[in-house]
């Protein structure tokens, strides 16, 4: 009987071979509803499962019809638990004469970037210091508590109640940055305990949902400054961003504002009203609309502590103010410090680099010091944050040499600049771009 048959008794039959795909045949598979994706030269179908992926189904998407081996990598620090999950969704896998990266990404590049990962992982700057977090932790209870004892032993005249809302300011600042540590599973070798702390802090320290940041940062760490893809620079049609946008805005003839001038209502509208108005209104209608009760209860729980708190000193409508007033103050650095990295490099459409271009290509870092590492929750260090986003961040400027050395070793610009030239690049940025969007709007 031929190779692999039926030999008798307890014999068992050769597996069927695995199914192989061209890369002509899964980038076809790129639709809402049809997703493939490879990771590891295996080839998933993952359609009908991204709905349940806990980073949302748009991340998952914004990789269909691509190698996504680096971005699955970078994502889950426990990969032998995510395996797991991908293991039914296996069709098949990439041809033999089929290179293991799609479009032309380079090949040495991402090896000598997995060499760097490895090398990370040698000098265990994967690994957490406890004490780091719980002091960052401590020093914003001890913020809260601060505020507290300010009107409550000086009163709520204008001195003592401007005080407490500059705490408290910075103490939600502080909290955003800490929640960010969490939902990228960088604290705890368990994801679990990341997940619940991440809700304890997004929710009950500031009133916001863990799944909505989930779905939309995860998205922006996937594909930063991509059109369609990141929504991060999906700003409405109020502000037109790097080149490829303001030019096709003007070719077009769109106005939805005088972008000429968006370096000057940047002021207005960007900082003032993001985290007040534009984040609360869609945080809360996300939980509501897509039934998250479990954040929703987090989010309660804050309102409930911090309106417990405060009406008592200020009444119902005072303490309302109160909130957003401070809610204004964390706006104005929360905006400043995320856009500082990101807002100032290429917005383009999808060119599909290997993951170290395309994180390079879209982040840049502000120089360290104890202040701009306190400041910016050591998001001074995007670039490394955004090449590994579970490193805890206490570690990433012990990598950031390296990335430095295979940036020039590859000719690829690794930016670093001051904390102030890189939050007037916002505006100089903004600028240009409005600029290029009157040049088209009125000559092309």
């Amino acid at each position: 009987m031929g190779k692999g048959g039926n030999q008798g008794e307890g014999a068992t039959e050769r597996e069927a071979p695995m199914p192989t795909f061209s890369w002509e045949e899964i980038q076809k598979h790129n639709q809402r509803t049809d997703k493939w994706l490879v990771v590891d030269r295996k080839v998933y179908n993952v359609t009908k499962w991204s709905t349940r992926h806990p980073g949302g189904h748009r991340v998952i998407a914004h990789y269909a019809g691509e190698d996504a081996t680096d971005a699955f990598n970078a994502f889950h620090p426990d990969l032998d638990f995510v395996r797991k999950f991908l293991k039914p969704l296996l069709i098949g896998e990439l041809a033999p004469e089929e290179p293991s990266l799609d479009r032309g990404k380079s090949a040495q590049i991402t090896e000598d970037f997995r060499n760097l990962k490895k090398t990370a992982e040698d000098m265990n700057l994967f690994k957490t210091n406890h004490l780091f977090f719980f002091l960052l932790l401590a020093h914003i209870i001890a913020m809260e508590s601060i505020a507290w004892f300010t009107v409550f032993y000086f009163g709520n005249g204008w001195i003592s109640t401007l005080v407490t809302a500059f705490v408290l300011a910075t103490s939600q600042a502080q909290a955003g940055w800490l929640q960010h540590d969490y939902g990228h599973l960088s604290v705890y070798k368990k994801s679990k305990w990341n997940h619940i702390v991440h809700k304890f802090v997004i929710g009950h320290l500031k009133g916001a949902s863990a799944k909505w940041w989930n779905h939309r940062h995860f998205q922006h760490h996937a594909k930063p400054n991509i059109f369609h893809k990141d929504p991060d620079v999906k700003m409405l049609h109020v502000f037109v961003l790097g080149e490829w946008q303001a030019l096709e805005y003007g070719k077009k003839k769109l106005k939805y504002l005088p972008y000429n001038h968006q370096h000057q209502y940047f002021f207005l509208i960007g900082p003032p009203l993001l985290i007040p108005l534009y984040f609360q209104y869609q945080i809360i209608m996300t939980m509501i609309v897509h039934k998250h009760w479990a954040d929703l209860a987090w989010a309660i729980s804050y309102y409930a502590r911090f309106f417990c708190t405060y009406i008592p000193f200020y009444g119902i409508l005072g303490s309302l103010l109160f909130l957003n007033f401070i809610r204004f103050l964390e706006s104005h650095w929360f905006v400043w410090v995320t856009q500082m990295n990101h807002i100032v490099m290429e917005i383009d459409l999808d060119h599909y680099r290997d993951w170290f271009s395309s994180q390079l290509a879209a982040t840049c870092n502000v120089e360290q010091s104890f202040f701009n590492d306190w400041f910016s929750g050591h998001l001074n260090f995007q670039i490394e944050h955004h090449l590994f986003p579970t490193m805890p961040r206490h570690n990433l400027h012990k990598i950031a040499p390296l990335v430095k050395s295979l940036c020039a070793k590859h000719g690829i610009e690794y930016q670093e600049k001051p904390l102030l030239r890189a939050l007037m690049d916002i505006i100089s940025s903004l600028k240009k771009s409005g600029e290029l969007w009157l040049d088209a709007y009125l000559h092309k």
